[in-house]
């Protein structure tokens, strides 16, 4: 079974979907801990209801950016994390941590990469992009974590189109949704190889 830390920064709709597949056997796998910057983050919420292990780590909590990373290390280490997935988090991840975790840290971004991706083209910036664009379709993409943004391996991309008169508000839900069941399609086949 695989030990799941999942980072997130905000609602944690896709953190849910995890939990949920790995609860009813669709992933081989448990979500150990979750670990965002946002003291707010509904993800935190989430991860109480769940029972999981929670941690808000924040530059503002720490001294400086090395304490914060070790203290990001030791709670991947203490719960045994064989897998780190990135589930809607805004913060660059520490090349120390890319290297110890080196081809298991896995996120998750709304759109067919190399497309939209890099800094900045996250939620909502993706979704308007791709309109103003003219793009017809559009999706997911799960890839592997390097120190470039958006730039590891691709693992898996699942294709969402976009409707004429489609808001990026709009076009966002209808990609999210899919995001949700592609997520545990995806981490099911990894985790059960």
């Amino acid at each position: 079974m695989t030990n799941i830390t999942v980072f997130a920064s905000h609602g944690g709709s896709d953190m849910q979907a995890i939990i949920d597949g790995c609860k009813r056997g669709a992933i081989n796998g448990k979500v150990v801990a979750v670990i965002s910057n946002n003291a707010d983050s509904y993800a935190l919420v989430r991860a109480a209801n769940e029972g999981i292990d929670r941690y808000h780590v924040a530059q503002s909590k720490y001294p400086d950016e090395a304490s914060m990373v070790n203290a990001i290390m030791e709670i991947l280490e203490s719960h045994n994390t064989d897998m780190v997935f990135l589930a809607g988090y805004l913060k660059k991840i520490d090349p120390s941590i890319i290297r110890k975790y080196k081809d298991n840290i896995y996120n998750i971004h709304p759109a067919l990469l190399p497309k939209y991706g890099g800094k900045g083209m996250h939620g909502i910036h993706v979704h308007t992009a791709v309109i103003e664009n003219g793009e017809k379709e559009t999706g997911i993409t799960i890839h592997r974590v390097t120190e470039e943004y958006d730039s590891g391996a691709i693992i898996a991309q699942a294709k969402v189109p976009v409707l004429d008169g489609d808001t990026p508000e709009v076009l966002a839900a209808r990609v999210l949704e899919r995001e949700h069941t592609f997520l545990v399609e995806v981490l099911g086949e990894i985790t059960n190889r």
